[in-house]
Order: structure tokens, then sequence, then C-alpha cells
């Protein structure tokens, strides 16, 4: 069932409240046609640099990363909404299961791929090389809302085509979650070499789509799919390329302040200064009574119990008194202090660095059997925590947990967790799935274990329902199957 609108720019003309780059002030301007607005090289990069506002939602990142999982809990602050999805009591009017942002980002994209071959034909300045690299980051950034869309809904529509044209279907039914990543893992593998290495300014090599960004995607997407040669083989190119590397121990916690190290491959960049102020701060700080180390993630933090002196105490975790704790990689400055003034507003959400895609690698390596060299990479990891080597059995099992606590430790808070155990849950079949579930009411009430663990028992609860709005628009979709 179609229906034709006017041609309006709408998504990509409302004007962002911010600019999660400082590089590129440029946004559409309000009520063109799109026969009006796609002229020169400039419109496409400024609707490109929309698709990375939208994206850069950092606490909706972290929350659908972390609310699920066992590292974090909610304080008074927290919404309900929120708490729901924290305790597995989600009904399809909870408003965390709005999509409608990454779709945002997905609409923009789809511009870009479709509008920026006819803006190369008017304007002349417009190179075939500029061209394909907008390109290579539309392609990345769609790929990268739909990898989350997948891993939080499970099966989506999966809409190709800008959303506003005289022959666009507004009706789409459902696409099975693994073919939408197979075929942006064929658009990821075909644009791969157009995106650049390098860009003029450290905030755009880090804030903009590289070809670091591209492996690391490729390999985190390839592992969710349980491809490990290709988990691998992305890996390596990431590594042969000699651009990142692990930050020493002394400056580890220059990961997050300032941010932009050599270990990162890609964060969604802020800078309160110029107007573009992230979430985390406000989400995390002493005061705020929102998210807190859970008291799992204080036995793996705080000097108390652990002997994690580079990312414990001052570093992943803060404390201020008995039993009280706060999430500290988003508050903390360098010099052991709360980040002050602009700084409060101004850090960064890292979405891959080096130290994530080796453990990524050494999962990978591990489930094919080459115990040896995710050994290595394992304790290269750990060398630079100043934590004891491990020495584990030749078990697929004995690594895999071995992975996730050691991803848990250098992860944490970043938004990583929930999808890390929904990963290892979904693993052969389904095999370890009360190990998951052993996990997770770890950090819940005694009341609430046996209820959360029943919840937990079928897989398709571990997904979130289709929003009610969403089905009320489009009659093609379909609620799903749990909810």
């Amino acid at each position: 069932m179609k229906r034709k609108i006017p041609l309006i720019l709408i998504a990509v003309l409302c004007m962002p409240q911010f600019s999660c780059n400082d590089w590129l002030e440029l946004f559409p301007p309000a009520g063109l046609t799109r026969e009006e607005f796609w002229q020169t090289k400039e419109d496409v990069e400024s609707v490109v640099m929309a698709a990375y506002t939208f994206m850069a939602m950092d606490g909706n990142l972290f929350k659908y990363g972390e609310l699920r999982g066992d590292l974090i809990t909610g304080g008074s602050s927290q919404s309900d909404a929120e708490r729901k999805v924290a305790q597995s009591n989600i009904y399809p009017d909870n408003d965390m299961c709005k999509w409608d942002q990454f779709y945002q980002v997905i609409d923009n994209c789809n511009e870009v791929i479709v509008n920026a071959p006819l803006v190369r034909d008017k304007d002349d300045t417009f190179t075939e090389f500029q061209m394909q690299a907008y390109l290579s980051e539309a392609y990345w950034l769609r790929s990268f809302a739909y990898f989350y869309l997948v891993r939080i809904f499970k099966d989506v529509p999966l809409v190709l085509e800008p959303s506003i044209s005289d022959d666009t279907d507004f009706y789409l039914p459902k696409t099975d979650g693994e073919e939408i990543l197979r075929h942006m893992i064929d658009d990821l593998e075909a644009h791969r070499k157009y995106a650049t290495s390098e860009y003029p300014t450290l905030r755009e090599n880090k804030g903009r789509v590289t070809r670091g960004a591209y492996d690391a995607l490729l390999a985190d997407i390839s592992l969710w799919l349980f491809d490990y040669e290709d988990v691998i083989s992305h890996v390596n190119d990431l590594e042969s390329s000699g651009t990142y590397v692990l930050m020493p121990q002394s400056r580890w916690f220059e990961l997050y302040y300032p941010g932009n190290t050599l270990e990162s491959i890609f964060e969604f960049q802020y800078d309160q200064n110029l107007n573009q102020g992230n979430g985390m701060y406000g989400l995390t700080n002493r005061f705020s009574n929102n998210y807190y180390p859970s008291q799992r993630a204080i036995e793996l933090f705080a000097t108390e119990f652990s002997k994690e002196f580079i990312r414990g105490e001052e570093a992943s975790i803060k404390k201020y008194g008995d039993d009280e704790y706060i999430i500290w990689k988003y508050v903390g400055s360098s010099a052991g202090y709360t980040r002050s003034g602009f700084n409060q507003s101004s850090c960064n959400w890292i979405v891959y660095r080096y130290a994530d895609v080796l453990l990524m690698k050494a999962e990978a390596l591990s489930q094919l059997g080459r115990f040896a060299e995710a050994t290595e990479i394992l304790n290269k990891i750990r060398q630079r925590a100043d934590v004891p080597f491990l020495n584990l059995p030749d078990s697929k099992a004995a690594y895999e947990d071995a992975i996730m606590e050691e991803r848990a430790l250098e992860l944490s808070f970043e938004g990583k967790r929930w999808f890390d155990l929904l990963r290892m849950g979904r693993r052969n079949n389904f095999s370890r799935k009360s190990k998951l579930i052993d996990i997770i009411v770890q950090n819940v009430p005694s009341t609430q274990k046996r209820i959360l663990a029943t919840k937990l028992s079928n897989p398709l609860g571990w997904y979130l329902p289709i929003f009610d709005k969403e089905l009320e628009k489009n009659i093609a979709l379909e609620q799903n199957p749990y909810y």
C-alpha cells in the first residue's frame, strides 16, 4: 500500500539542536523541495553531518547496552520506562521501544545514497572521490543503525529508499534480522575501499568514519553472526594499518578524559563550548540519582574486593563513602577530580577502540579452538591493566567466560555488556542460555530472581517489543512474538 506526500525533506531539514562535530556547521535550510535542495556538494555534506547528529545519542546507547546487564543499577531519578526495561517488565507502550531516531539516521543516509550521484551530475566541483567518500560515511552510519536495531528488536523493516518519494512504500513488514545484517555486510565490504584512512584533524579522525571504523563494525557484525573467520580477517585488516595502539597503563584514563586517544577507532564527539553537549555526566554524576555501579560492578572494581588498580577505583568507578560508588568514566578528570564547567558535558562516547576489537578477535579465535592465540590477546589486555596473566584449560566455555569477564572489566559502562551477554546466550543454539540467566538474576533482589529467570528463559523475550504507535502507523508490522 502506497501513498504520495509532498517532496519536502522533512527528516533532513529539521534543524538539530546541536551538531556532534564542529568541523562542519552546515545544515539543510528548511522548506526546500528535493529539487531545490540537492544542488551542490555542500548539500550532500550537510545531510551526512545531520546523520552523525541523529546517531550521537550517547544516553540511549548507554541504556540499550547496559540496562538489562549486570553492571549498573538505577537510582530514584531513573525513569519508570527504563526501570521496567531493566526488570524485563516491558510492554509495547514503553518509550524505550521507540526506534524513530535510528530510522532518522537511516533516512538521512538513504537520502545521501540516492541523491549524491545526482548532485555529482550538477556540481562540476564535486569530484567522484569526494562523492564516494561521503557515500562511504552514509553506508557505514546506515549499517551501524541497523546493527543496533537488530540487536534491540531482532527483526525490523529494512528501508533502503528515502522516506519521502512518490513511490515510497510506507507499509513495510519486518525483515529477518540476520538477512538485514548480511545485507549490511555486503554494503560495508563494497564501500570500505572508499573510506578515508585520515582526515585533516584529530576530531575528524576519531569522530568521522574511517577505514578502521569499517573494519571494527564488520568484525562486530561478523561476531554477532558467529562468522569467526571473518572476525579475524577484519581485525587483522585493522591491525595491519598500524594506526591504533593500546594506551599505556599510566594513560588509560585518557581514553575518557580528554578522549580521542591513539587507542580510539571511532567516538561521537561532544564539546559543550560549542553547544554540543552529551548526557552521560547527567546520568552518572554523584547527585544525579540515575545510574550507579551495581554490586557486581563494585566487586569487579572496588579495592575492597579487587586488584584492578588501572581499571578499578578512580578509573571505572569512584568511592565516596560506605556503599556509595559512582560510575567515573564520564564524570572524572585525569587529575582524579570531577569534571568542571563545560567539561562536564564534553565527554565523547566511545563506539570502538582497539582493546574492544582485540577482544572480539580473541573470542573468535577461542571459538575456533585456537586457544594459544586467544590467550596471547587476553594477556596483552591484562598486561596493560597490570593484572596477572590467565592460564585457562583448552575449553571453549572456559575461554568464553574469561573473555566475557575481561570485556566487563575493560569495557564497563560503555554500552557493550548486554549485547555481549546476549551474544553468549545465543551462541550454539542457546546452549549457554542458563549462564546468561544466572548472570542477570544476580543483579536483582532475591524476591525478583525467580520471576526474572522465568522471563529470560524465552530468548524471544531478550528483544524489545515494537512500540505500539508504530503498529498503529504501519499495518504491515506484526508485534514481536514474545509480546
